[in-house]
């Protein structure tokens, strides 16, 4: 088990690196065609093997809150990016899914934000240390969970 110190100065260097590198990428997302907030719930659904979630389930991949999530999702259907039908197991629970036209933008959007990664991470680490740094960071979200 780590010492509290060691953990809290590994989690503010983790904390400092995700914000800086996260500025940097924003700087050079194409923001004129779609939020970096839009771009994360269609990469969300565009990992799904039926590019389709149930909203609960996609707000557990988002920094953004429950109701948040519902606004966002409104407004990106009304640009039939995605589009939302009542889940047919639960009268309740509400299905999002991309379109063709949304998983269209999110392609276009993902190979200018790939190369911008590629730039600022990629640069900065080798393949191994990417490995590594994956493990680490799947690690540490499983634990939160």
């Amino acid at each position: 088990m780590a010492s509290k110190a060691v953990t809290v100065a590994a989690w503010e260097s983790l904390f400092r690196a995700q914000v800086t590198v996260m500025r940097k990428l924003g700087t050079e997302f194409p923001t004129d065609e779609i939020s970096l907030t839009e771009y994360d719930v269609l990469f969300n659904l565009s990992r799904q093997p039926s590019r389709a979630l149930r909203i609960r389930d996609l707000v557990q991949d988002l920094l953004i809150t429950q109701p948040s999530v519902s606004r966002l999702v409104d407004r990106l259907a009304a640009r039939a990016l995605i589009e939302k039908r009542p889940d047919p197991a639960d009268a309740r629970g509400v299905i999002v899914s991309l379109t063709d036209d949304g998983f269209s933008l999110f392609r276009r959007v993902a190979t200018k934000h790939a190369a911008s990664i590629d730039s600022h991470v990629g640069a900065a680490l080798n393949d191994d240390e990417l490995r590594q740094l994956t493990s680490l960071c799947d690690r540490l979200r499983d634990g939160a969970r």
